[in-house]
């Protein structure tokens, strides 16, 4: 057995019958007319049981980003369905029926799932309307277009009936409209309403949500795993004997991905591998430490690497403007979920069921049905709830899903194997934000604009060697290394981007916001400095840039008037901004912080102004950006995680510290209306979060903020 990294070919061959439905799924003649158990599914989306209850099938796994409450919306505001009895149900692994329509396969992740979503469930639910208007019409002999519904009642005149009285009437034959007509905006009575309740909200509250943690199947064996301390590391000699005599522990097992300890639960799991001596081979494993690493993307700064964008003029204006330099340093970062990876995986008759918070479906099956022999096609996914994931559950290698299945295999069971990685388990040996190294040139006119920007960033890519290298990485530039700054919005004469693509064995994966995450910061950052040199305000300087931008201008301009730009402060206090679009979404913040007497700095105040088109839920929307601005305070602040000799230094929250409930700043969120097709918002409000803090220390402080986290910068923190 080895390693499974699909080729782009079985990759989209895989999720080829994506495609062929992107409206709302089937639509064969009687094919769904007919559900199970005498419900009405009208399409793969929605199913109407005989006692009224209206189900939605989900398609984007929840992580607690609110799509189980985004989709119903959409599903509920067509429907006239009743909020409060409407239920959720997350769809089987089907790429058939329930591909993201945006990335050919099923799969959850980029911020895409109400982007590519809101049509398509919004005609599933005026699909199932009309069919039941359809039925009512006939029943009751009047014209469709003289009934009415109103959360989940069907009527004309005195006339009245619940959904589930309608679903036996609705002919066998009967198909559901292939172009549903919808509601016009000004008629939403659910979409746009503020603090509709979350439909995962009482499941959590209760104890009642399962979680993976949560999943075991009678009869598991669990499992826990012996990793290289290395990256690149395999085994070279393996004694068990002390390993076995655990009290619980049933046996040992060598795959390909390390060395498996079963028992009858987690922690005999645990103690059993902690008493197995192994040597490791780490002829072909990451060795150097950080400040090594660090030193050869410096040197690979100093010369050439493929580019990005090359305008005219640059080293012109760079030899005559006002030079303004800058280098940034940005470290690798661990995702740390709170709930850590974890399936159960049986392979019996031929077959493999899987239990996971499963963000790719569609890879896990092709990924396990390789592994195992069984194939995608008898590869079956139970998706459950999965607490946090920040793309860390969505690589393209479904590293933790090939090992549970390497585990079962190895073991020759037909019970159900659970697999399990502590927290140290995922810090020190997961995937990684990359290490950025950023280095930006600006020249400012002495008309006081800025007039050329150069920026060289180095940087393992994330793209190159997986399946989407062809459609991510070009002329040797992997477009998520330079995002946010080769296509920025400013309007800048002239600008040169260029890579230095780093190789290490460390594996790299996106990260929440991607490479927004650093050139978010290193943008912002050095576009204040330009500010400053120019002697402009730093909000007017952007401003001037963005005059043709007039979405991303306009959450400039709510963020700065909302939080009061150009007010007068308490002395040691200092006000920063930051401005990015990411994901089709635009937004900025205005972060303000203060200082006391032994120059400690604490974080007081963020407003965020965002533009995401239509707001579908406007409290779900400020749950995400308050959140990613939370997490991105988390790595800008102290977090990173470094190497000594190739193993990770760092192992748990005590030296990953994520931010602590007194650091969090009070946050103010103010949406734009807008009538614009919904866009990203689980990650967008990350990438300003950092460089307006940044911006405001330095107008606190008069200190520049170039090396991340901020604590390795001299930044003390009240």
């Amino acid at each position: 057995m080895n390693d499974f990294t699909p080729s782009r070919r079985s990759f989209l061959a895989g999720s080829a019958a994506a495609g062929a439905s992107l409206v709302i799924g089937l639509n064969a003649k009687g094919a769904l007319a007919a559900g199970h158990d005498g419900a009405l599914v009208p399409n793969p989306f929605v199913k109407i049981a005989p006692d009224g209850t209206v189900t939605v099938i989900i398609k984007h796994f929840e992580m607690g980003q609110g799509t189980t409450t985004g989709l119903a919306t959409l599903v509920a505001e067509e429907m006239d369905a009743d909020w409060d009895a409407l239920q959720i149900e997350f769809a089987p692994a089907d790429a058939s029926k329930y591909a993201n329509t945006l990335f050919g396969m099923q799969g959850t992740g980029g911020s895409t799932a109400m982007a590519n979503s809101y049509m398509q469930y919004r005609q599933a639910g005026a699909a199932a309307r009309a069919m039941l208007m359809e039925a009512a019409s006939l029943e009751w002999a009047v014209r469709a277009s003289e009934i009415t519904i109103d959360k989940g009642v069907v009527r004309h005149g005195d006339v009245s009936a619940g959904f589930g009285e309608l679903v036996g009437k609705v002919k066998e034959t009967a198909e559901p409209p292939s172009e549903p007509i919808l509601k016009e905006p000004k008629d939403f009575k659910l979409i746009g309403q503020d603090l509709l309740p979350r439909k995962d909200t009482p499941a959590k509250t209760d104890g009642t949500a399962i979680f993976a943690m949560d999943v075991a199947p009678e009869g598991a064996i669990y499992a826990v795993m012996a990793r290289a301390p290395r990256f690149g590391g395999t085994v070279a000699s393996l004694d068990d004997s002390a390993a076995l005599e655990v009290p619980g522990v049933s046996a040992v097992k060598e795959t390909p991905k390390g060395v498996v300890v079963y028992a009858t639960d987690t922690w005999a799991a645990m103690q059993g591998r902690d008493a197995l001596s192994i040597e490791w081979d780490f002829s072909n494993a990451e060795g150097r430490s950080t400040e090594e690493m660090e030193a050869e993307y410096a040197a690979a700064l100093d010369g050439d690497g493929p580019v990005a964008r090359d305008d005219a003029g640059v080293a012109e204006a760079l030899e005559t403007g006002t030079a303004v330099e800058a280098e940034f340093d940005f470290p690798f970062l661990a995702h740390a979920p709170m709930e850590t990876m974890n399936c159960v995986v049986q392979a019996k008759d031929g077959k493999v069921h899987i239990w996971d918070g499963s963000q790719f479906p569609t890879v896990t099956q092709m990924a396990v049905g390789a592994v195992t022999g069984v194939g995608p096609e008898n590869t079956s996914i139970e998706t459950v709830y999965a607490g946090g994931s920040f793309g860390r559950r969505a690589n393209m290698d479904s590293d933790y899903h090939v090992e549970a299945a390497m585990a079962a295999i190895a073991l020759g069971t037909d019970q159900p194997v659970k697999l399990v990685w502590t927290r140290e388990d995922d810090v020190r040996g997961g995937y990684y934000r990359p290490m950025v190294k950023h280095r930006v040139k600006m020249a400012v006119g002495a008309d006081g604009k800025l007039a050329a920007w150069q920026s060289d960033v180095a940087s393992k890519s994330i793209f190159t060697g997986t399946p989407m290298e062809e459609m991510i990485v070009h002329d040797g530039v992997d477009h998520s290394t330079v995002e946010g700054v080769s296509d920025t919005q400013y309007a800048i004469p002239a600008m040169k981007v260029s890579v230095r693509n780093m190789e290490t064995p460390v594996p790299v994966l996106w990260w929440r916001s991607v490479g927004h995450s650093h050139s978010g910061y290193a943008m912002e950052v050095a576009m204040d400095m330009a500010a400053e040199a120019a002697g402009a305000d730093p909000v007017a300087f952007r401003e001037e840039l963005l005059a043709g931008s007039p979405r991303l201008l306009g959450v400039l301009k709510l963020a700065a008037e909302k939080a009061g730009w150009g007010n007068d402060l308490p002395d040691g206090w200092g006000r920063g901004v930051a401005v990015h679009p990411s994901f089709n979404s635009y937004v900025a913040q205005v972060a303000e912080v203060s200082t006391d007497a032994d120059g400690r700095v604490k974080l007081e105040r963020i407003v965020a102004a965002v533009d995401c088109g239509v707001a579908v839920n406007p409290d779900v929307i400020r749950a995400q950006v308050e959140g990613a601005i939370g997490y991105g305070l988390s790595h800008a602040m102290r977090q990173k995680i470094t190497l000594d000799s190739g193993e990770v230094v760092q192992s748990n929250f005590p030296d990953y510290e994520p931010l602590r409930i007194n650091d969090m700043p009070k946050i103010e969120v103010h949406i734009v209306a807008s009538a614009e097709a919904p866009t990203g918002i689980g990650e967008p409000g990350l990438p300003p979060a950092a460089p307006a803090v940044a911006n405001a220390i330095f107008a606190a402080t008069g200190k520049r903020i170039m090396r991340l986290p901020m604590v390795d910068a001299g930044v003390e923190f009240a």
